[in-house]
C-alpha cells in the first residue's frame, strides 16, 4: 500500500524546524500522559498510535498526539488507515541542542524519585537522552 508522509506545510499541522518554539515544547512535555508518550517514542523509534497503551479514550489520546504534533515533537506517517508517528529528534536537536536529552534524563529521575528508587551510576539509552532516529523525516 503507497504511503503518504503528513509534511510541514501540505496536509499537516507540524511547525516547520524554524518556526519550532520553546515555549510550545516545553508546554507539550508538561503533561504526564504526553511524557509517556515521548518516553515510548525515544525507545521504540516510531509507533503505531494504537500500540501505545494509554490510559485514556481514543478521542482524547488523539487530543493529546495533536498537541506534541503541533508543538513539534512528533512526525506523523500515514500508511493505508494506520498512523505512525516518530520524534522529530533532527529538528529538535538542530533548534535546541540538547534539549531533547535534558528533558528526557530529567523525566527518568523524576519517575525513579517518586518509585522511591536512586539513580546510580551511568545511565544508558533514553535516560542520556539517546533515541532511536527512526523515519524523523529530517
Amino acid at each position: 500500500m503507497p504511503e503518504k508522509v503528513l509534511t510541514a506545510g501540505s496536509l499537516s499541522d507540524e511547525p516547520q524546524t524554524a518556526d519550532i518554539r520553546l515555549d510550545e515544547v516545553i508546554h507539550a512535555f508538561g503533561d504526564p500522559l504526553r511524557r509517556k508518550i515521548v518516553r515510548h517514542l525515544a525507545e521504540a523509534g516510531e509507533a503505531a498510535c494504537g500500540d501505545i497503551a494509554l490510559p485514556v479514550t481514543r478521542a482524547t489520546g488523539s487530543h493529546h498526539y495533536r498537541i506534541l504534533r503541533q508543538a513539534g515533537w512528533t512526525r506523523t506517517r500515514v500508511m493505508g488507515r494506520e498512523r505512525y508517528i516518530s520524534l522529530r529528534v533532527r529538528d529538535l536537536n538542530t533548534r535546541f541542542p540538547g534539549l531533547l536529552g535534558a528533558l528526557l534524563h530529567a523525566d527518568k529521575r523524576d519517575i525513579m524519585s517518586a518509585a522511591g528508587n536512586e539513580v546510580k551510576g551511568g545511565t544508558k539509552g533514553a535516560v542520556r537522552g539517546e533515541v532511536k532516529d527512526g523515519a524523523t523525516g529530517a
